[in-house]
């Protein structure tokens, strides 16, 4: 197969999966690891991709923000994974920040109805969740209300997050990276996260592993403010070491 060839392949799995990891495209594509890196280098010197740690994505996924919809569809599984095991991170009877996205939107339809529990969330998706559940104290976060997330935003989340203290903030992320820290693609939404991380004594950050590496455009945290990350068994070893160096504890589900 020539170097186009490949090249090809490896862009159209891409952006079919989101995300292309390097040893994996070595095996399918019966060439070593090597090869496949340069072949990502070419492809990103093009813009055609980018890289990151372990592999590359394409330069769709950086430039359009998918929609909750979109990423409630996409590693159903995982992320029904990751939110069983931060059900074991609430406190019972104490009080909880629940973020807007998708992954977090699955703590929700998991959490038994007659758990007693206080819970703040900004996510509209999640309050028609939890609303009829009577074990559930909830309060809804105003603010503008982002389409693509379903998320509301902007001083009316912000001024209500300063002036509570809430046990456990569940917090979701675009991208972790250690150098970088947390991130999203949308300043509104960054700034309600940050100061959910604020408000709360633990946090923990649910996460696949398809994120870790990935740098978005406005960072909320860094890794050192979390003392919890759930992710999939998919994380690499190395940078699951890199986040546990970081502070947090690392959490396979």
């Amino acid at each position: 197969m020539y170097a186009a060839e490949r090249q090809q392949r490896i862009i159209a799995e891409a952006r079919r999966a989101g995300r292309v990891e390097v040893t994996a495209l070595a095996d399918t594509l019966g060439v070593a690891a090597e090869t496949v890196r340069r072949d990502l280098t070419a492809l990103e010197r093009r813009g055609s991709l980018r890289r990151v740690h372990g592999g590359a994505i394409p330069v769709e996924r950086l430039e359009v923000e998918p929609t909750l919809a979109t990423r409630s569809g996409r590693l159903t599984d995982v992320k029904r994974r990751i939110a069983a095991r931060a059900l074991d991170e609430l406190p019972s009877g104490g009080s909880i920040i629940l973020d807007a996205g998708s992954t977090t939107l699955a703590v929700a339809e998991l959490l038994p109805p007659d758990l007693d529990l206080t819970v703040l969330t900004n996510s509209l998706a999640a309050a028609s969740v939890l609303s009829t559940h009577p074990g559930i104290r909830l309060y809804l976060l105003g603010g503008r209300v982002r389409g693509t997330t379903g998320a509301a935003v902007g001083d009316w989340a912000t001024g209500a997050l300063a002036d509570v203290v809430v046990d456990v903030a569940i917090i979701g992320t675009n991208g972790l990276s250690v150098a970088r820290g947390l991130t999203t693609p949308d300043q509104s939404e960054a700034l309600v996260k940050r100061a959910m991380v604020a408000a709360a004594r633990k946090c923990v950050v649910l996460t696949d592993s398809s994120k870790t590496g990935d740098d978005h455009l406005h960072r909320f945290a860094q890794v050192a403010d979390v003392d919890v990350v759930i992710t999939d068994t998919d994380l690499d070893d190395d940078v699951a070491a890199e986040i546990r160096a970081a502070g947090p504890e690392v959490v396979t589900a």
